[in-house]
Parts: structure tokens; C-alpha cells; sequence
């Protein structure tokens, strides 16, 4: 379903719906873990053997134009993408198998005040990541 959803919106704002494109919507929309760019076209070739990593890269910075996507910081320094969550949400990622979830933090609000309030900083937004063991893995 989101497959589908995602290829109609970006049908909707202008892109076309090339194989390769399909090929990358279905191996992020699918995916329960962050996938760097590599990753996604190894995956997507085996569907569509002649796509790029240009094309690639394209499709992923069109997901996350369009708030489909975002972007994951890991500690060896290479970005990934998983599917975005719905309203403000925060990600736990596990450091073993790199599966992603996702959870509410409303429960921030007061630290970051205490933040601005010591550092003289008007914080417009923020990013948390937890990194762990899920339950499989631990």
C-alpha cells in the first residue's frame, strides 16, 4: 500500500515512474531497517539491473523532499533513510541488525526549555536517536 501511496504522490508532483524509481520505492517502503544509498541499489539492481546509483540518489532526495523519507545518522558516519514517521517522532536504532523504530517524545519539551534557558539559544527543532540492542538482537 504504501508503495502505491508513494509512487502517486510523486506522480502528483511532477516526477516520472520509471522502473528504477519503482524499483527503489519498494526496497525503502519495505525495508524495517535504515538502508544507506548503496545498500538500496544492491537491493533495487536485483529488480532492475540497469539502474544507477544516480538515479538512486535522485529518488531518495525526491522521498525526503516530500517528507516520505528521513534521513538516519549512524556512527560510522555514512547516512541512511528509512520511512518517516507520522507526527514528531523520535528513532531507536539496533546496533547489531540496524532494524529502525520508531516512538513519541513529547516528554522532551521541559529539557529543551532547560536548554535554551542555560544556553541563551531559541531552539527551533531537534533530532533523537537512540542507538541499543533490539529484542531480537540482545
Amino acid at each position: 500500500m504504501a508503495v502505491n501511496n508513494w509512487l502517486a504522490l510523486l506522480q502528483e508532483n511532477g516526477y516520472r515512474l520509471t522502473g528504477a524509481r519503482r524499483a527503489v520505492v519498494e526496497i525503502i517502503a519495505d525495508s524495517h531497517r535504515a538502508l544507506t544509498p548503496v545498500e538500496v541499489y544492491d537491493a533495487a539492481r536485483e529488480q532492475y539491473p540497469a539502474l544507477g546509483l544516480v538515479s538512486v540518489y535522485r529518488t531518495l532526495e525526491k522521498l525526503e523532499e516530500l517528507g516520505l523519507i528521513q534521513r538516519v545518522h549512524q556512527p560510522q558516519g555514512c547516512q541512511a533513510f528509512i520511512k518517516a514517521g507520522k507526527g514528531h517522532q523520535h528513532l531507536l536504532l539496533c546496533s547489531k541488525c540496524g532494524r529502525t523504530t520508531l516512538f513519541d517524545g513529547d516528554d522532551l519539551d521541559q529539557f529543551i526549555k532547560s536548554v535554551a534557558r542555560k544556553t541563551g539559544y531559541q531552539i527551533n527543532e531537534h533530532w533523537l536517536q537512540l542507538f541499543g540492542l533490539c529484542e531480537n538482537c540482545k
